[in-house]
């Protein structure tokens, strides 16, 4: 079946719908466009992200979901705009997410303490950032925060193991805090690494919840592509600058959030781009759009391999039916 060029990027499932039975979905797609744009924008200016505007995303990503849930979609061969999850990982976000929760009361009742809490009195007049002398130290208490998001992420992951497809609700959910937990795993990831071995602040705290925030939006899958897609922006804005400064101009710094904001809106709204790229340059890796058609439950899951829904069932039929009329050359 033929799409049009925004069909192609967002994939049948937004197409075949329109706009009114994926409300939901599209005010929280509006809504991450909105804060990438207001994040780079005070990124660029401050190298700070106020933690406000992930925060709003994720609790937006997370409302949209479950309200779309409850809007019956046409069946097609993509069941929803980014790959479900199982029980397994369902379980594993949730857990995940309770250690976050869990995390953070520890941090308002005071027994974790805020990290680089004194950062802002190194910062010396007119630079943007400090050459902070105890970043070791600091990073350390962020570690701490991180234990037991870690355990409760591996109980939640035993906890579901292999227990079957949940309900539509649950799925959409899980797929969405796992997009969180792992977008925001992979910069913390770097950040406490990265400043162990270089001794200062690797990666900026802001950079953790704005992935972790796109994570909510685009699942589990896209933040390692928009990991390793934005360092090919911070290069590319390196070559102009050190151009521009051989002309003459100014050389300016600019922080890794809006390298991570870019890469998001192309990943996203390139996607028929990034998949060819990806076909040529590691052949046997599946690209988006065919995890995207989901036309294997048993690849989602990872690692169920038995169950099979009733909403898979009609997807294969709604493909059958597709290719029937195809072959019949009838127009749909």
């Amino acid at each position: 079946m033929s799409t049009p060029f925004f069909g192609d990027i967002f994939g049948q499932w937004w197409h075949i719908n329109g706009i009114f039975l994926t409300f939901p979905l599209f005010i929280a797609l509006v809504t991450l466009f909105s804060g990438l744009i207001a994040m780079t924008m005070i990124d660029a200016r401050t190298f700070t992200i106020p933690i406000q505007i992930p925060l709003v995303m994720t609790a937006v990503a997370f409302i949209a979901v479950v309200a779309q849930t409850f809007i019956t979609t046409w069946y097609t061969a993509q069941v929803w705009p980014y790959p479900m999850v199982g029980w397994t990982w369902c379980s594993a976000a949730f857990g995940g997410m309770s250690g976050v929760m869990l995390s953070m009361v520890l941090l308002k009742a005071g027994i974790f303490k805020v990290s680089f809490a004194d950062y802002a009195s190194y910062i010396k007049e007119g630079e943007p950032l400090a050459q902070y002398p105890f970043a070791r130290r600091e990073v350390c208490k962020e570690l701490l925060f991180v234990i037991p998001i870690f355990f409760g992420f591996i109980v939640g992951f035993m906890v579901g193991y292999e227990k079957g497809m949940p309900p539509s609700i649950v799925q959409g959910l899980g797929g969405s805090m796992l997009g969180y937990l792992i977008g925001g795993g992979l910069i913390w990831g770097i950040r406490i690494f990265g400043t162990f071995g270089f001794g200062k602040e690797a990666m900026g705290l802001g950079d953790v919840h704005l992935l972790a925030a796109v994570g909510a939006f685009v699942g589990w899958k896209d933040p390692f592509l928009i990991f390793f897609i934005a360092p090919f922006s911070g290069l590319l804005f390196a070559a102009v600058a050190a151009v521009l400064e051989k002309m003459g101009k100014r050389r300016s710094e600019i922080p890794y959030g809006p390298h991570l904001a870019i890469a998001t809106v192309i990943v996203v709204l390139c996607r028929p781009a990034v998949d060819w790229t990806l076909n040529i340059i590691m052949p046997p890796v599946p690209s988006h759009s065919v995890q995207m058609l989901q036309k294997n439950r048993t690849e989602v899951e990872l690692t169920y391999t038995e169950h099979i829904s009733e909403t898979y069932f009609w997807a294969l039929r709604f493909d059958e039916q597709v290719e029937s009329r195809s072959n019949t050359k009838e127009v749909i």
